[in-house]
Formats: structure tokens, C-alpha cells, sequence
């Protein structure tokens, strides 16, 4: 292994940051719920492989493509392209391209946990709160460009109601199933630090949807609500800065995740780079195009996906978007839970909450404002309402430190609530709108 991994520092030009120990236990809960998905790689026919060159890209193929459990899903990308080009049914293509997202999201955690090795867990971190979400940031900047802001704002409210609701819950519900007779508990802390967060990013959603009711009339309303939404979103984004520092920085032990000394099977502890520097950058760079492709193809597809299946714009947004395409992440939460390892399932549902609500967020908004595209915070009564509710169940869950499978349960029962008014949901914005309009003249006629 030794021998292949010396091109990869040839490659980059420098030296390792940081000692191997120092790397493994710098890792955040993301990091370590995306390890718990990697296969171990056997390289025993590339070493023999005579061409350095040719042996590193085989390498590199190797850990990238073959290193995942969800390389079964790597096919779906083609298949999301060639249906695409053929013009096939565009539920299908809205189908293919979700699959194919969901092992790309995970990859490009992997990617940026391998450039960290050389750049430093500080930099590495920063590239995680910045990247963690990139699949959610760039869905909404293609549908920020087609204008869809009411598709972009359900499926950022589905990432965090998926994450507070579902992700959390089944992690208590199966770590407490796993383990009746052990007592579970977390480190309080950093979930005080992003329930806080959260609380905060709600409150700048609240008051634009006050504002709309305290003036007499919408029109009146809506110029001062964009401002004011627009001034909170730089607010938001200048707090979330300010939690990277002290996350990456002031508080950091807070956030490690703390792995224990023996090594398990079903999770990879890398105190190594598998890949070179350049090499990663690489395979981030083409990742990311491939995944603005494949959400392009999603943004362009729902509407027509909804009137096929019958089902609202909104359930698919904000129930299916975010299963399918976080399902990797969901997965390491859950399989960490089993284990009675709350702190980094925690770690992973909270924080990616965080960052949506914390950055994703405001920064669509102020992008939106640059684009010249009049984008809010205002997420109408209902959708703000469950997310105000979903915020207060996650904090009352997690204010005393255990946890038992009866939280998670409720949990997952308000998620189930939720995800049913949404499918019943029609909007003047829905496809399904007119029918169910015209339906229903006729019943009453």
C-alpha cells in the first residue's frame, strides 16, 4: 500500500498535515458516518500492474467508484443520460437521476475527508461545512435559475425536516430497539449548540411570515418582507461563519467524533490518503459536474413527475427529495446507532439541520438577490409551522442527555404526520391544482 500511495504525495507536492493520529480522531460525525459505508479495497492485481501511471489510475478508479456499498447505484447515472437523450418518460429520468445522486453525495464527503489529510483537519473541516450539503446547494441554484423558487423552498425544508425528523428518529428508534438493556446517552452539548442554531434560523423565518399578517395588505407586504428577508439571510450567513470558528477552532472537542480503539468491520478508519491531492481535486471537480447534471435533471422533471404520478409537488419535494438523495448519510447515522454511538448520530442529524438552515439557506437567498430573482424566507404558514414544531420536538427529545427508542418513535410518528399533509397538499403552484379544482365542481354540481 506503501507504494502506491507514494505517487500520490509525488502528486500533491508536499507533506502530510498533521499526524495520523492527530487526522483520526480530528473526524467529524459526518466523516465518520460516511466511513461506515466504504468497502475495504483489495489492490492485490493493481500492484502488479508495471506502469506507475496506469497503477495510480486503476488505484484511484479502485477507491473512488468501487469503495462505496453504493456503487450498485453508480449505473443509474448513464442510464439517467441516455434517457435524457433518447427522451424517455421523464419520471424516469427524474427516477435515474436521484439514484445516481445518492452515491455521488456520499463520494464527495469521502473526497473532501481525503483532501483534509493534506490541507489539515482545520481546512478539511471548513471544506465539510461547506461541501456537506453541496447536492441540496446545487439543486437550489438550478432551480433558483429556472425560477422555481416554491420547488427550491420545499425541498430545503424537507432537507432539515428529514434530518430533525426522520434521520433522528430512526437513529433513537433502532439504537434504543438494539440496546434495551443499556443505558444510552450523548454528549448535550453540541446538540444545545445547533438546537440553538436552528432556533435562530427560525426565528428569521417566522418574522417575514408575521410581517405578511401585520401589514393590511400583500402587496403592501411584500417589497419590506424581501428586504428584511435578505438583511436576516446576511445575518444568518455571518452567525453561521461564526459557528464554523468555533466548531473548527475555539470549541472543537465539542464536535470530534471520539472512535474507540478497536476497529469494526463495517466501518473503514483511514489514518491514511488513499488518493493524491490533485487527484482528489480532480475527482471532486468532475463529481460536481456530473451532480449539477443529474439535479438539473430532477429540477426539470418534478413537475412532470408529479402530474404522472399523481402525487403533489410538494410531498415529492419535501418527503422524497431528501430520502432518496441524503440516504447515504441517513444510512451511517442509523448503522452508528446500533452500535450505541448517538454522539456521531447526533452529530450527523443536527449538523446537517444546521447547515442547511445556517447556510443553504440564506446563501440561496442572497444568490437569488444577485440573480436578480425575488427569493424570501417566507415559507408560508404551513410549511413554517412544521418546521417550528419539528424544532421543538427535536429539543425537547434531546434536553436531558438519554435517549430510549420510545423518543424516536414519536420522532418518526410527527415525520409520518407531516410527509400526510403534504400529500394531500395542493397548491395553485401544483400541476395537480386545476384537476383537483375541476374535480371537485363537478362533485358539487
Amino acid at each position: 500500500m506503501a507504494s502506491l500511495l507514494e505517487p500520490s504525495l509525488l502528486e500533491n507536492g508536499g507533506n502530510l498535515k498533521g499526524s495520523s493520529k492527530e487526522m483520526r480522531h480530528g473526524r467529524t460525525a459526518h466523516n465518520m458516518s460516511s466511513s461506515s459505508l466504504r468497502k475495504k479495497s483489495d489492490l492485490t492485481l493493481i500492484q502488479k500492474v508495471q506502469c506507475g501511471l496506469l497503477r495510480q489510475l486503476l488505484t484511484n478508479l479502485q477507491e473512488v467508484i468501487l469503495g462505496t456499498k453504493l456503487s450498485i447505484l453508480f449505473p443509474a447515472i448513464p442510464l439517467a443520460i441516455v434517457a435524457k437523450c433518447h427522451g424517455f418518460g421523464r419520471a424516469w429520468i427524474f427516477v435515474l437521476s436521484l439514484l445516481g445522486l445518492t452515491p455521488l453525495a456520499e463520494r464527495l464527503g469521502f473526497l473532501t475527508e481525503q483532501i483534509a489529510f493534506y490541507t489539515g483537519p482545520a481546512v478539511g473541516g471548513l471544506l465539510n461545512a461547506t461541501c456537506g450539503n453541496a447536492t441540496e446547494l446545487i439543486i437550489a441554484i438550478f432551480a433558483l435559475a429556472q425560477g422555481k423558487t416554491i420547488v427550491l423552498k420545499y425541498s430545503l425544508l424537507g432537507s432539515v425536516l428529514s434530518n430533525l425528523l426522520l434521520v433522528l428518529g430512526t437513529s433513537l428508534f433502532c439504537g434504543g430497539i438494539a440496546n434495551l438493556r443499556n443505558e444510552q446517552k450523548y454528549d448535550r452539548r453540541q446538540a444545545d449548540v445547533n438546537t440553538l442554531m436552528l432556533l435562530f434560523a427560525l426565528l428569521c423565518h417566522i418574522l417575514p411570515l408575521l410581517f405578511r399578517y401585520a401589514v393590511a395588505t400583500d402587496a403592501l407586504a411584500a417589497y419590506p418582507t424581501l428586504q428584511l428577508s435578505r438583511a436576516s439571510s446576511i445575518v444568518m450567513l455571518i452567525a453561521y461563519l461564526v459557528y464554523l470558528v468555533f466548531q473548527l477552532f475555539t470549541h472543537r472537542q465539542l464536535f470530534e467524533a471520539q472512535e474507540e480503539d478497536g476497529n469494526e468491520d463495517d466501518v473503514i478508519s483511514e489514518e491514511s490518503p488513499v488518493i493524491g491531492f490533485w487527484s482528489g481535486f480532480v475527482w471532486l471537480f468532475g463529481m460536481t459536474v456530473v451532480v449539477s447534471l443529474l439535479s438539473e435533471y430532477v429540477v426539470d422533471t418534478i413537475e412532470a413527475t408529479s402530474e404522472s404520478w399523481g402525487v403533489s409537488v410538494s410531498f415529492i419535494s419535501i418527503i422524497l427529495l431528501p430520502i432518496v438523495g441524503n440516504a447515504a448519510e441517513h444510512a451511517g447515522a442509523v448503522i452508528f446507532a446500533f452500535k450505541n454511538k448517538l454522539d456521531i448520530s447526533l452529530g450527523v442529524a443536527l449538523g446537517s439541520a444546521t447547515q442547511i438552515s445556517m447556510f443553504v439557506v440564506p446563501l440561496t437567498v442572497v444568490v437569488a438577490w444577485i440573480m436578480g430573482i425575488k427569493m424570501d424566507l417566507n415559507f408560508n404558514l404551513l410549511e413554517t409551522g412544521s418546521l417550528a414544531l419539528s424544532i421543538i420536538a427535536t429539543a425537547f427529545t434531546l434536553q436531558d442527555g438519554t435517549s430510549h427508542y420510545m423518543k424516536g418513535l414519536v420522532l418518526l410518528l410527527c415525520y409520518i404526520v407531516i410527509g400526510a399533509c403534504f400529500f394531500v397538499l395542493r397548491t395553485p403552484q401544483d400541476p395537480l391544482h386545476l384537476g383537483h379544482n375541476l374535480a371537485e365542481a363537478v362533485f358539487r354540481a
